[in-house]
């Protein structure tokens, strides 16, 4: 019996509604994380992990992810992901403890990973080679309105409780599982071998261990022996990982699609700039809710006004990006965003003052997340051919998650235990270096991306394709 080919519209819309909350919960929680610290009363850098725990395993998981759902399929592993995504947010809203919680925000994650890089997959799926650019392009649009909407979102939903940071997933999930099957077309690629879970595990630990080390040195001190053991652990594990890849088929990291230099410094400039955009996030709610004492409603509504400005703006930024590439945007973007800081180091007193300073800094910050985050995203698909369009979204969405972990962690290393005004503004500062070095990475890309080309590995043939192949039929 032969399906009726997918209907691009509605594929867009279901994996983009997935892929949605997937990003979305990597920020919202950032708004009920007061809420949670009062709920569960503890210090700041074990409650840092409802929010690391999470990113560091979707981190960790995004390869081998991307990689099962080639070989097994990719609607298949896509409801999967949904379904433990689903699951996980219901147990997060019933967690009794801060440990339970941290544990379902670890599964919650899994599912995510799941659902992210399958989502891009059936998305190519369906549409065809001249309608790819956009789609994607309205796809990393989502993902970045999403980032940028956690905190408004989350502190409209915090005002009944925390716990609907969660709940509010569980009807948009459940309309997902039933539209998936009947909306979108299975496909595989049968050549691809089993994942490196090894891989993917030192991932883990290397990433885990360094964000460990960066929370723990604020309370402990920068020489206490558990820091110092997990920076040796991080350092082992991270260098292992990319040895290990280079040998195994299938390998958590891509190093044939990282030898494209433009590639390697999007995803570098995508970790720097993620770690100060979830810095600048974290950092914003605590000052407006410990410096201004503000609710979590009003703190959450403060922080509108940015994801408004990031909606049409992505829109515009992937007109700029087609018409002169994406380094000058993402440099663009960087100044924007850069300035909206400085704003806040220079004005923001322990007296609110919304209008002349944190308004300002919004408004700023969001123009620059709504012209970077899409553009390097867009990157993969100016540098690479459509078969390596997967291994290249991995490497930057991990990218992005790695930044955000180590953007969080770094954040409490510097406030060290309960913040005051100087340390938020010494935060400020180290999110004003994460926007000067995105500048630089821009900078970077524009001038090596004209001469960049990918080259096959020379071992490669037809029985060893790349793994993480979107779709089926989809040739360099």
């Amino acid at each position: 019996m032969t399906h009726a080919p997918p209907k691009p519209g509605l594929v867009l819309l279901v994996v983009s509604t997935a892929a949605f909350l997937a990003s979305l919960d990597t920020f919202i929680v950032t708004i009920a994380f007061p809420g949670i610290r009062a709920a569960f009363p503890g210090d700041l850098a074990t409650l840092s992990w409802v929010l690391n725990g999470y990113t560091v395993l979707f981190a960790a998981c995004l390869a081998p992810a991307g990689r099962l759902a080639d070989r097994y399929g990719r609607r298949r592993l896509f409801l999967i992901g949904v379904a433990v995504f689903t699951l996980a947010s219901a147990a997060c809203a019933a967690a009794p403890s801060i440990g339970v919680l941290i544990a379902f925000r670890a599964v919650q994650a899994i599912g995510a990973a799941l659902v992210m890089p399958t989502s891009l997959a059936l998305l190519l799926t369906a549409f065809p080679p001249h309608r790819r650019p956009v789609a994607v392009g309205v796809w990393a649009s989502v993902g970045a309105a999403a980032a940028a909407l956690g905190p408004p979102v989350g502190g409209l939903l915090v005002e009944a409780s925390w716990r609907w940071v969660f709940l509010v997933n569980l009807p948009v999930c459940a309309l997902t599982l039933l539209a998936g099957p009947r909306v979108l077309r299975e496909s595989r690629d049968t050549s691809t071998g089993v994942p490196d879970v090894l891989g993917a595990a030192g991932l883990l630990v290397g990433v885990g261990a360094l964000a460990y080390a960066l929370v723990e040195a604020s309370d402990q001190g920068w020489g206490a022996r558990p820091v110092l053991l997990a920076f040796a652990v991080a350092a082992v594990a991270l260098a292992w990982v990319p040895l290990r890849s280079a040998r195994h088929p299938v390998p958590v990291l891509d190093l044939p699609a990282l030898r494209v230099p433009t590639l390697w410094l999007a995803c570098l400039t995508t970790a720097v700039f993620a770690a100060g955009f979830a810095a600048m996030l974290f950092g914003n709610v605590l000052f407006l809710t410990s410096v201004w004492h503000d609710s979590i409603l009003v703190a959450g509504l403060s922080l509108a006004p940015g994801p408004l400005v990031v909606v049409p703006v992505s829109i515009l930024g992937s007109r700029f990006v087609h018409r002169f590439g994406p380094g000058p945007v993402v440099t663009l973007g960087g100044v924007s965003f850069g300035a909206g800081v400085l704003i806040w180091v220079l004005r923001m007193g322990s007296e609110p003052d919304y209008v002349a300073s944190m308004l300002p800094g919004q408004l700023l910050t969001g123009l620059g997340v709504g012209l970077i985050l899409p553009s390097l995203s867009g990157v993969v698909g100016t540098v690479l051919p459509s078969a390596r369009w997967g291994a290249g979204s991995s490497m930057v969405n991990t990218a992005r998650q790695v930044g955000t972990v180590l953007g969080t962690a770094v954040l409490v290393a510097v406030f060290a235990g309960t913040p005051d005004l100087e340390d938020f503004r010494h935060g400020w500062l180290v999110i004003l270096a994460t926007a000067a070095l995105t500048c630089a990475g821009g900078t970077l890309i524009t001038l090596r991306r004209r001469t960049d080309h990918y080259a096959e590995p020379q071992a490669a043939s037809s029985t060893a394709r790349p793994a993480s192949m979107l779709a089926e039929g989809i040739e360099p």
